[in-house]
């Protein structure tokens, strides 16, 4: 089985021309009566060698950790993430495996992250400066590691770094609280956001790595985005009743909303935990605890089913009702 990945890389390659891809791939829509965008296709496993990879990275990795810890923090966290580096070497540049990529960049970063944090913490001890000073270091390494290997995740890692970084820089500087963390949150959600919408314009076809790229930076903008209305609509003790369960539905709506006119599923699955926790609270409130789940899943299963079956038809009245400015800024709906 090929993927539109191989056609590119074909291409890049001289095997075939740029127009015969371009047939191909009409040929293969026509076959399946949908549009490569229209999936929001991404590469994940390219076969199940990729998990095999994961499997021994990991266990190999976890291995090293362990044993540096015995020395040190800093020394396990330092050689999980050199050695991560090391394998992406081969495995990102060389063997351009995705899901190995995926987890080696996420233990890369998490490795430092973990390692500077034990070390300062014993040095420092519950000072903001280090957990701030851990996320200046990973969100270096982040952007050296986007230069060096260009796995579309890297963006959305380092943003997440990035995130972290301000609001540690936020609480060293003012009289740090709840409602400040939100606006933290929320902002940081608009600008991730700003940045996936920027990344999708570039390529509107969804034919490239920019694609993906996009796909990572709105799988994070969404918890970033919904977290701070959720948490700001439940009360301190996190109790929740109607209003919330309405207001949930009302915001979830706009979000599919959204997702649907910049055709984005991944904004939607995101956020899509809150939604279960409201209804599941909700539930458990009126004494259904015992087949909340199952409701629970019936009723949103159900919802987005239906939304799967019905995607291109609502996807298509949305952009028809959009200003011809607005609707030239997607992906054409189909």
């Amino acid at each position: 089985m090929y993927s539109d990945d191989d056609l590119r890389s074909a291409v890049t390659a001289g095997v075939i021309t740029e127009k015969d891809a371009d047939a191909l791939r009409d040929y293969v829509e026509q076959q399946r009566s949908t549009q490569f965008q229209d999936e929001e296709h991404f590469r994940l496993v390219s076969g199940f060698n990729d998990i095999f990879v994961v499997i021994a990275a990991v266990l190999a990795l976890a291995a090293l950790w362990t044993l540096g810890n015995t020395v040190a923090p800093w020394l396990g966290g330092l050689a999980v993430a050199v050695s991560s580096w090391l394998l992406a070497e081969y495995f990102t540049r060389i063997r351009r495996m995705a899901l190995p990529s995926i987890v080696l960049l996420g233990s890369c970063l998490a490795g430092l992250f973990a390692g500077s944090f034990l070390t300062l913490t014993e040095i420092w001890g519950d000072s903001a400066l280090v957990p701030l000073t851990s996320f200046i270091v990973t969100t270096l390494v982040a952007v050296a590691h986007w230069f060096r290997f260009r796995v579309p995740i890297t963006l959305a890692a380092g943003a997440a770094t990035t995130v972290g970084l301000v609001i540690s820089a936020a609480a060293l500087t003012f009289s740090f609280s709840d409602s400040l963390l939100k606006i933290l949150l929320f902002a940081s959600g608009v600008l991730v956001f700003a940045l996936a919408l920027y990344w999708d314009r570039s390529d509107l076809e969804r034919q490239t790595r920019r694609s993906d790229v996009a796909f990572w930076l709105h799988l994070l903008a969404a918890p970033l985005l919904v977290h701070p209305i959720f948490v700001t609509l439940a009360d301190q003790h996190f109790a929740i009743g109607l209003p919330q369960a309405l207001a949930t539905i009302v915001m979830y709506a706009v979000l599919a909303s959204v997702s649907l006119i910049i055709d984005r599923r991944a904004l939607m699955v995101s956020a899509l935990s809150y939604v279960i926790y409201v209804f599941s609270a909700l539930l458990d409130s009126y004494g259904l605890v015992s087949v909340s789940t199952a409701l629970i899943g019936l009723i949103v299963g159900s919802g987005l089913l239906l939304l799967a079956v019905f995607w291109h038809p609502l996807r298509r009245a949305l952009i028809n009702a959009l200003p011809q400015r607005l609707s030239t800024a997607v992906p054409a709906a189909r």
